[in-house]
């Protein structure tokens, strides 16, 4: 049995607008399951509060509060400045920007920085009639 590239064409369309279906109704239905998770969550950080403790052992499980922080800049420049000023590089993450390094590249094709590794691969995109 010869499969064509119609039928192949056909069959990944179907398939992609399956899983968009299912990835639709797995989102809707997570959203009302997180939406409820959080009310639980507010309500436990609450007792926590009432209580002044910070952690509960239960006959089901231990639930416990903790502090996280984030931390962001509103200003770049700054914040930069404060960096080399200070001597603390390990402020930033150590990952490229993937649109930028490949308009560099794009742009300068006989500037290739040391250590530079790129990884290609061929991908197939499938439009429907």
């Amino acid at each position: 049995m010869v499969v064509t590239v119609d039928k192949l064409t056909k069959t990944y369309i179907k398939i992609r607008e399956k899983r968009a279906e299912l990835l639709s109704e797995f989102k809707q239905q997570d959203a009302a399951l997180s939406a409820q998770l959080d009310k639980i969550k507010q309500a436990l950080l609450s007792h926590c509060k009432e209580h002044a403790v910070d952690s509960v052992r239960t006959s089901e499980g231990l639930f416990y509060r903790s502090v996280k922080q984030r931390y962001w800049t509103s200003d770049w420049e700054s914040m930069n400045a404060f960096i080399m000023e200070h001597d603390v590089p390990h402020f930033y993450e150590k990952r490229l920007n993937q649109t930028n390094v490949k308009q560099f590249l794009e742009e300068n094709p006989d500037l290739v920085p040391k250590g530079l590794n790129v990884d290609s691969e061929y991908t197939v995109a499938v439009r429907k009639k």
